[in-house]
């Protein structure tokens, strides 16, 4: 990248209640979740491998750093909306294209959606997270 650039990617990520990936995940971006509507729990796994439960209300800023297991869910009875920023987004933009396309035939197999996250970086855990 000339300069030293690295090339974010932003999205606005809307989630029904009771939505958002089912376990923990980790990839090399950093993302930055900026909560407008609703509320979002955001699992993150600490400095010592614990995982934490955040309450990220409307305003509220987390940031994940690139490496942590994490998940988002909305856990509420209210859709949720947040703006999220991945950096570098490149590979994560790729991914979400891809998940999109194998979703035009319906629902993809948990297998499908495990080895096209690999083909880009994510390493899905398949345990639900463990909150200290």
């Amino acid at each position: 990248m000339p300069g030293g650039q690295r090339f974010q990617e932003g999205v606005e990520v809307r989630l029904p209640p009771g939505g958002g990936p089912p376990a923990l995940h980790r990839h090399a971006p950093t993302e930055v979740y900026r909560i407008d509507t609703g509320e979002l729990a955001i699992y993150l796994e600490d400095d010592e491998g614990a995982v934490q439960r955040i309450a990220a209300t409307p305003g509220a800023v987390v940031h994940i750093p690139g490496g942590r297991a994490h998940t988002v869910r909305n856990e509420s009875d209210a859709e949720a909306l947040a703006y999220v920023v991945f950096a570098p987004g490149t590979e994560i933009e790729r991914f979400m294209r891809a998940a999109g396309a194998l979703a035009t035939d319906g629902a993809p197999s948990f297998a499908d959606v495990l080895a096209l996250a690999e083909r880009h970086g994510i390493e899905m855990m398949t345990t639900a997270p463990a909150v200290s």
